[in-house]
This record gives C-alpha cells, structure tokens and sequence, in this order.
C-alpha cells in the first residue's frame, strides 16, 4: 500500500486508478484459453463480439458450447439449461439452517427498504389532460457470477427490488460448475427472493442469450448484475437492445478518516473490499501521519488471518493508497473527485460532514458503520456504481425497474390554447404534415 503526501499527488495517483474498460492487458492464462477456443489471438471485444454473434444465431446449442470451452462445464447436452425445480428444493438440505436463516433476514431488511423507496418513488398523475403513468418493467434477467465463489447476498440485493416494483417475471443467469451443478446457496437465495427460472450460463454468453433469448431462456427487458470484463463489455454491447442497470468494474472502497478514527477498524474495512478481487481499490484519506501509518501497521497484521489474504495482498499492492490530506475538506474534494463505490466516513461527527458528499454510490457514516454490513443486512441494494461513474449514476434502486409512460388527453379548450403555437413551431421546422395535423383539429376536424 503507497503512502503519499498532499493533494497534489493523491490526485494525480487517484487519476491513474481510473482504467477505461478493456485497457487492462488480459492475464495469460485467459489469452491461451482465447487462443485453444476460438483458435486466433483475441482482445476481449473481439471474444465478446463473436460470443454474441454465435449466440444470436445458434441459440441453446452456442450456449452450451461456450459453457463448457470457457467455463469447463462438462455435463452433457441432456442436462436442462434450465435449473429444475427439484435441484432448487434439495439445496436447502445443502445449507445450514443458520445461513438459511440469515438471508432470510438480509431478504426482510432489503425488501423493507426497498419497498420504502417504492413508496417515495415515482407517481402518476392527471393535471387538465397532461400527466404520467408508472408501469413496471415486464421481465428482468439477473447475471450473478461465481463459481468457487457464491454470492448469494447479490441474488437478493437485485432480484428483491425488483419484485418489490412489480416485474412480473425475473431471471437469473450463473455460471455451472463442472458437472452442470449451481451452488445451492444461489439456489435458496433465488427462491427466497421469488426468482422465476434459473439458467446455466455464464460469461458473456449469459448475457446474450438474455439479450437475444433462446430456446431455453426468455428475451428480457433489462440486464443487471455485475461480472467480468467480458460481461461488462457484453453489456455495454447489448445496451439498447435492452436496459442494463450499468457497466461494473472491480470493487473500490475510500475511507475517510480524521486523528481520532480506530486504525484497526479502518484496515479492516479496507480490507474487507480487498479480498473481492486482486483489481479492487482499497483507498484511505486522512488527515493524519500517524493514522496513516497505524492503519498500514494493521493491515499487515489482519492480512495474515484472512483465508483470502493472497488477493487482498494483490489488490493491496496494485491499487492501495494511502493520502495524507491538509483538512477534513481536502480529504472529501479528493473523495468526491473519485466518486468511490463505498465511501466510509470514519470521522468524529460524520453526520456534519455527510453534507459535503457529491458522489458515492453509498456513505457509511461513523465507526461502527462497517461497509460489510451493508454488503448483506442493511438494506440498499449492495450493487453500487463503479469506476468513477457515481458521479452521474446511483446504486440500484426500485426506480430501476420502473419506467414512465407521459399522457396527453387534450379537450377543446387545452387544444385551442396548445394548438396555433404548435403550429407555428412546426412550420418553422419544416413539418407541414405536423402543422396540418394540429390545423384540421383546431378547424372542427376529427
């Protein structure tokens, strides 16, 4: 982890953080595994592309094909795309009771809150024959990744907003493991969170068969979930076949801190980010030397009881940093500038300086505000924007899977005070056929 002095340099080391997509160098293990299944040294635009041309045109069969050359499913072609509903009611035998339980929690925290949202959200309304109608998103397909990994917590943080905004039908998308099996924590936290159908596919075939539909698996609206380069850029392809919810880098978290924040806890929020990928950014910003220096002391300490210490000391290495900002103020422009996914204000009165946040995809205010907690129980939905892109975009929110559809129901009078200077505006532009249209119903036609 750097350790840097001043504004000046912390902007300049913060900037060089922001990678545009795809610009990082693919690792070789992935280049030779392009190289043995498309047969030709590929960048990962060129993969996508052919990805969802084959997918596009050859449906189940390319999923399959691709399933098993990138993700090493080896079932055979007998078994479903389509998780059964029996595979869905034996993974309970699989997790414990405890685990069932708690995400059973996790699912009431994050539907209250979401349904709180539905209820400050956005309304429908008729004033003199102008107004709006709210309608929910008809179909929604969820990509959830991992495979050795499982995130059960991220099947919930998506799907349950969703069905709290009224979509009719959700689906989730996730990569098998090698004999075709998903992970049965995914399982109950599809089922807890009321999922219509589970498919077996990852990678950005996943998102192409969502896009596109096939045999197996329907043509969606909307595409949310975070993954992969090569599932970022799928999305980003797809967007305006369908709406996407974003394009999701590697997980990013800033703390803020002052002189009296706890080193320890620091560290451990920041580690806590760090074990999710060995190209997350664990970022702290004080005012302090000496914090700064204890909050590096403990991470080296905490780092070496984490079962996943090697990609935490990865993402320690590549992207951690350590600021020593002038004041509390410098600090939260710094902040602001780099827009973080997670933003920990672990400072003496947070709540006064909550007031300066422009852009985070969410705050965490005070020392006992662990980040973790709104990973899993808190409430929001724990898919934030990266990359900078708090800066325009928001975590995902009810508001997502609703859309507006404007009214105009016009009687005489609103014609005729609308009307002559539509006309006026139309022919200016040219649109004689537009101007006409309004002239034979201001004229009495029907």
């Amino acid at each position: 982890m750097k350790l840097v002095h001043g504004s000046k340099e912390g902007r300049r080391l913060l900037a060089r953080l922001r990678r545009p997509l795809g610009e990082a160098e693919l690792p070789e293990a992935v280049r030779q595994k392009i190289g043995r299944v498309f047969g030709a040294e590929l960048d990962a635009q060129a993969v996508v592309d052919r990805i969802l041309a084959d997918v596009r045109e050859g449906g189940d069969a390319a999923i399959r094909r691709y399933n098993k050359e990138i993700d090493g499913v080896q079932a055979g072609d007998d078994l479903s795309l389509k998780v059964s509903a029996k595979e869905i009611k034996d993974a309970y035998a699989q997790v414990d009771e405890k685990v069932v339980r708690a995400l059973r929690f996790a699912a009431d925290r994050i539907r209250t809150y979401h349904q709180k949202q539905l209820d400050h959200s956005l309304i429908g309304f008729d004033e003199g024959g102008l107004g709006q109608v709210v309608r929910p998103l008809r179909r929604v397909g969820m990509y959830v990744p991992g495979t050795t990994a499982a995130y059960p917590s991220s099947v919930l943080m998506t799907g349950i907003p969703a069905r709290v905004a009224g979509v009719a039908e959700v689906y989730m998308a996730t990569p098998a493991a090698a004999d075709g099996s998903i992970s049965p924590l995914k399982l109950v936290a599809a089922d807890i969170t009321g999922v219509d159908g589970i498919f077996r596919a990852g990678g950005a075939q996943a998102i192409a068969a969502l896009a596109f539909g096939s045999e197996t698996i329907p043509r969606v609206d909307k595409i949310c979930g975070p993954g992969n380069i090569f599932v970022a850029l799928a999305k980003k392809i797809v967007h305006g076949l369908v709406g996407i919810d974003g394009i999701f880098g590697p997980t990013e978290t800033l703390v803020v801190a002052d002189g009296d924040a706890d080193p320890a806890l620091c560290a451990a929020d920041l580690l806590a980010q760090a074990e999710h990928d060995a190209l997350a950014s664990p970022i702290l910003i004080t005012t302090s030397d000496a914090l700064a220096e204890a909050v590096m002391r403990e991470i080296e300490q905490q780092l070496e009881s984490l079962e996943r210490r090697e990609i935490a000391a990865a993402a320690l290495e590549g992207q951690g940093l350590a600021i020593v900002a002038e004041t509390l103020e410098e600090a939260l422009a710094l902040a602001n500038e780099y827009a973080p996914e997670h933003l920990s204000l672990a400072v003496s009165d947070g709540e006064r300086y909550l007031g300066q946040v422009a852009n985070a995809g969410s705050v965490f205010v005070g020392g006992l505000s662990a980040e973790a907690v709104g990973d899993y129980t808190a409430g929001p939905s724990h898919v934030m924007p990266t990359g900078g892109s708090a800066r325009f975009s928001s975590p995902l929110v009810v508001h997502d899977f609703l859309k507006v559809i404007s009214v105009v129901s016009l009687d005489e009078a609103a014609l005729a005070e609308l009307g002559p200077a539509a006309v006026v505006i139309a022919d200016a532009e040219g649109f004689t056929a537009h101007a006409r249209a309004i002239e034979r119903r201001l004229e009495g036609g029907r």
